[in-house]
């Protein structure tokens, strides 16, 4: 089985404000735990007045007929492309199988909501080991905004991870929006050095907590430097950047640039001609939070981040606006990735059709590329 589903995002993460709205039983230890960043730890001499505390979800003991279940719903609603059911330090006490479940509705629904709502199965009843990360790679083509993890009977699971490509709801992209941000669909897609930590923590939603939230590299002892490169979200003018140190105060870049590529394809190199100026290599200071308006009035797909000679990054922002046709664009995608009674969903209260014909218009897909989607329609939907 391929693993390299890992390196998409965990769209269920705390840090992208994912959350387990409900469980039918935590007696043991909180549903919370399921999707806390970092790996689970255990602590030797620890009890409660309900028993062994774990860093995990964990149900009673079962003893009547039916099984647990935990909803999450994710932080950033995407294409799931395989989960990872973490037993870790749950040994006698694991769930000998697991299943996944996902849905997609709109807004925020309610628990109650959640329940009565279709669930696609994305992971059939399974036998899982106990103390151990359980993968299983997805080949569902939809993008879901919640998912249901159940376990037969009961038992301990001490992470859930649900890794997949973040699909943003384009209705939200209009006006000026962080183009570089994971949850709009950036992605980190080369870098020169990963030592200390991940290039994506400079993607990640909200202000760096500590060092260790966001991207530093080893010391350079040679005539080079450190790099980034990141596909944006969607095609877009940059307008603002935002290069942050914040934690960083021995170990920040002293300069940095950041350059824009307009182009499609593969990741293009650092000599690639068509590189442009964003933001000229310029002095950076330590534990501050840089703000620079862009050099260049110009579209870009790609950014990249160089930073001299290395040193620690907390954030970066690229603040811009997508151009009509790419918003056009991102709305046929998320069209055709939504489920087929979420997308009519979408046609009927947003575009205005009747029931019958946003049935019929649904099963015409994909819009993407074949016209079948009236302009008129696309542009309600659209409503910029």
């Amino acid at each position: 089985m391929s693993i390299d589903f890992t390196r998409w995002p965990d769209l269920a993460s705390r840090d992208l404000a994912g959350s387990v709205v409900l469980a039918n039983d935590e007696l043991f230890a909180e549903r919370e735990n399921l999707i806390k960043p970092g790996p689970a730890v255990f602590w030797t001499e620890d009890y409660g007045p309900k028993g062994k505390v774990y860093d995990g979800w964990e149900t009673r003991r079962r003893r009547e007929p039916g099984h647990d279940h935990a909803v999450v719903r994710l932080g950033v609603p995407g294409v799931v492309r395989g989960v990872v059911i973490d037993t870790s330090w749950f040994k006698g006490n694991y769930p000998p199988a697991a299943s996944v479940e996902a849905t997609s509705l709109e807004g925020a629904p309610s628990p109650d909501e959640l329940e009565r709502a279709r669930w696609e199965t994305l992971v059939p009843e399974s036998a899982i080991s106990g103390d151990a990360e359980n993968l299983f790679e997805i080949t569902d083509p939809h993008r879901w905004t919640h998912v249901r993890l159940s376990i037969y009977p009961d038992g301990g699971v001490a992470r859930f991870r649900v890794h997949g490509e973040p699909v943003p709801d384009p209705r939200f992209l209009d006006g000026t929006v962080d183009l570089a941000a994971v949850e709009n669909g950036a992605a980190v897609v080369a870098c020169s050095n990963e030592f200390y930590s991940s290039p994506t923590r400079l993607l990640q939603p909200g202000r760096a907590q500590t060092m260790a939230d966001g991207w530093e590299n080893a010391r350079r002892r040679d005539d080079g430097n450190d790099h980034v490169t990141v596909r944006l979200a969607a095609r877009g003018r940059v307008r603002r950047v935002e290069l942050d140190t914040s934690y960083f105060v021995g170990n920040a870049p002293g300069w940095a640039s950041l350059r824009g590529l307009d182009g499609a394809g593969g990741v293009p190199s650092g000599d690639d001609p068509r590189w442009f100026d964003l933001v000229p290599r310029t002095r950076l200071q330590p534990d501050t939070r840089h703000l620079f308006r862009s050099a260049t009035a110009a579209d870009a797909t790609f950014v990249r981040l160089d930073v001299y000679p290395d040193g620690g990054m907390a954030r970066l922002r690229v603040h811009g606006e997508l151009a009509d046709a790419t918003l056009r664009a991102s709305v046929l995608r998320w069209l055709d990735l939504l489920p087929a009674d979420h997308a009519v969903q979408v046609l009927t209260a947003d575009g205005g059709l009747a029931e019958a014909d946003a049935v019929r218009l649904t099963e015409a897909r994909p819009f993407t590329g074949t016209g079948v989607l009236p302009a008129e329609l696309l542009a309600r939907i659209v409503a910029r």
